[in-house]
């Protein structure tokens, strides 16, 4: 009897750096930066996989395009924008090659390339321009243009990667100024908090949990877990069983290894009485799981609180709006501002909740002022 051949991992295909994997699916063989890397085109289709091939390399080539030009000192904005892109992927920030080198989250690269793709959208005659002769008054027709179509906090964000651009520009000496530094931001009004009453929330909660759905159950446990932490959702996504410690009353929160919470640092929250019964729970309810298992079954719960919400009568929340409900029953309860920052995760020693939150300390404050009185016992009664 022959021996077994055993099945090829890679399989090559009659186009020149694609191969197929034994699974089906088609690889690109790729360069960037003078190394070879392998990247997956998603697709185990032939065609679909050579039309993919070609986008790749087009966007190799230009990569590479927009490194001679850097290097040459002469680029337009197409190339500042590659050139920009490739540094922010590497850790760079806004503001230039050499600042701000730290790990950048997945979404804000994500966001970014949204901000150039309404900048083309915007502007289409931009990305052929020569970066050192874009004038200064197209830039003002632009900012006029942008604002008057998209909100303040696109504006504001656009603007600030349109003058990335020409950073990049200044660094590589195809320009000596940035024309779009001196363009003005427009103000971004707070998001008013218009979040539920204890009561409506719990019978939000409660509506989600009967909802009927296959998880509907897990659905609600995230909804409280959120709403009684604090956690963002990227940080409750990542949440392991063995981060709950019930006898010392705390979750660690550590964040996706990937994208990092916003200040790339760990830290203990404090379990109150609903959060404490609700992780009691969740750990006695699969006792056999290892403690590395998710804390929680579900990543997101959006449409399932959509549908409570318009049930119950109360109005749409999203789930960064459970950490502001968090904070807000944290300091209504008497919890000072400082010490929900800290357990939000901030790291500016409660400046940022004091902006946000502040008008309920004051509130807080009216109400106990009227609390106090100087009148002797008899007269106040």
């Amino acid at each position: 009897m022959k021996p077994s051949v055993p099945e090829k991992t890679w399989n090559r295909t009659n186009v020149q750096n694609l191969l197929r994997h034994k699974s089906g699916t088609y690889y690109a063989r790729v360069k960037r930066n003078g190394k070879q890397t392998w990247k997956t085109l998603k697709t185990d289709l032939l065609e679909v996989a050579k039309i993919k091939l070609r986008e790749i390399s087009g966007e190799i080539d230009k990569a590479s395009q927009a490194r001679h030009a850097e290097d040459r000192g002469s680029m337009t904005m197409e190339e500042c924008a590659i050139v920009f892109t490739e540094r922010l992927e590497a850790g760079f920030g806004l503001r230039g090659k050499g600042k701000n080198l730290r790990r950048v989250k997945k979404s804000t690269i994500h966001y970014r390339k949204q901000t150039l793709a309404a900048l083309w959208a915007s502007w289409p005659s931009l990305k052929a321009l020569n970066a050192r002769k874009v004038p200064q008054r197209e830039i003002e027709r632009w900012a006029e243009r942008f604002a008057a179509t998209y909100s303040p906090t696109r504006y504001n964000n656009t603007l600030d990667t349109l003058r990335a651009l020409f950073a990049v520009a200044i660094d590589a000496g195809a320009r000596i100024d940035n024309p779009a530094a001196e363009i003005g931001r427009v103000p971004v009004k707070g998001k008013r908090l218009n979040l539920p009453t204890l009561a409506k929330f719990s019978e939000f909660v409660m509506e989600i949990r009967n909802g009927g759905g296959r998880m509907s159950k897990d659905c609600a446990d995230l909804t409280e877990g959120l709403a009684y932490t604090g956690m963002r959702l990227g940080e409750a996504s990542e949440a392991a069983r063995i981060d709950v410690d019930l006898k010392a009353g705390t979750i660690l929160v550590t964040g996706d290894p990937e994208d990092a919470t916003k200040n790339g640092e760990i830290r203990r929250v404090p379990l109150n009485p609903q959060a404490h019964a609700l992780f009691s729970r969740l750990l006695e309810t699969h006792p056999n799981e290892d403690g590395s298992a998710p804390l929680f079954r579900v990543h997101e719960c959006q449409k399932a609180m959509d549908r409570a919400a318009e049930k119950v009568g109360m109005d749409r929340i999203t789930h960064h709006d459970l950490r502001h409900l968090f904070a807000t029953i944290c300091i209504e309860s008497g919890v000072d501002i400082p010490t929900v920052s800290r357990w939000l995760g901030h790291k500016d020693g409660g400046a940022l909740a004091m902006r946000t939150y502040g008008h309920l300390r004051n509130e807080h404050s009216l109400a106990q002022a009227k609390k106090v009185s100087f009148l002797p016992a008899a007269i106040a009664a």
